[in-house]
C-alpha cells in the first residue's frame, strides 16, 4: 500500500508538472482543449445546427451564449489522476494499458456530456449553470475516476491467479513436533 501511494503521488507530480510546462500546454493541453470544443460542437450539430466552436469556445449561433473550456474542465487533470492510479497499482503492463484505454474513454465521455449539458444549462438558467458547473460536475468527474479505477482493480484482481489455499493438516491446526 505504501509503495502504491508513493508511486501514485510521484506519477501525479511528474504528469501534472509536465502538463503545466509551456511545451505541455502548447503541444498537448491547448490542442486537446480546442479539439474537445470542436468535437462537442460536432455532436451538438447532430441535433442542433446552432452551435459552433472557435478554439476552446463552444458557442450558440442562435443566442450568443458560449462556454469556454478551461483548465480543470477539459478532463486532462481527471485523466492524469486516473493514469497515476492505474500505473502505480501492481498489475501487468497489458492490464494497465487496457485499464488506461477504457478509463480514458469513460472519463472523456462523461466530460463531453458535462460540457454539452453545461452549454444548454447556461442558455436556460445561469444560476443553475454555475451551481452545476462548480459543484455537481466537479464531483461527478472525480467520482467517475474513482469508480473506473475501482472497477479496473476489481477486474484485474479476478483475472490474476491466486495461490490455492493450503490443505488442512488434519490435526485441528495444531503443529505436531516429534519429541
Amino acid at each position: 500500500m505504501v509503495r502504491f501511494l508513493i508511486l501514485f503521488v510521484l506519477i501525479q507530480a511528474v504528469l501534472f508538472g509536465a502538463q503545466l510546462t509551456p511545451w505541455g500546454q502548447e503541444y498537448f493541453v491547448i490542442p486537446w482543449t480546442n479539439g474537445l470544443a470542436h468535437f462537442c460542437a460536432q455532436l451538438v450539430a447532430l441535433f442542433d445546427s446552432g452551435a459552433e466552436a472557435t478554439g476552446k469556445i463552444l458557442r450558440s449561433t442562435s443566442n450568443g451564449f458560449a462556454v469556454s473550456i478551461e483548465a480543470g474542465c477539459n478532463g486532462v487533470e481527471a485523466t492524469l489522476v486516473l493514469i497515476a492510479a492505474i500505473f502505480a497499482f501492481p498489475a501487468t503492463w497489458k492490464q494497465k494499458l487496457w485499464g488506461f484505454g477504457l478509463g480514458f474513454i469513460a472519463v472523456q465521455g462523461l466530460n463531453v456530456v458535462r460540457i454539452i449539458s453545461l452549454f444548454y444549462l447556461g442558455q436556460w438558467n445561469m444560476t443553475a449553470f454555475e451551481w452545476a458547473h462548480l459543484y455537481i460536475w466537479q464531483a461527478l468527474i472525480m467520482l467517475d475516476v474513482l469508480i473506473v479505477w475501482l472497477i479496473w482493480v476489481r477486474r484485474i484482481h479476478r483475472a490474476t491467479p491466486h495461490e490455492p489455499p493450503s490443505p488442512p493438516s488434519g490435526d485441528g491446526g495444531v503443529a505436531m513436533h516429534p519429541a
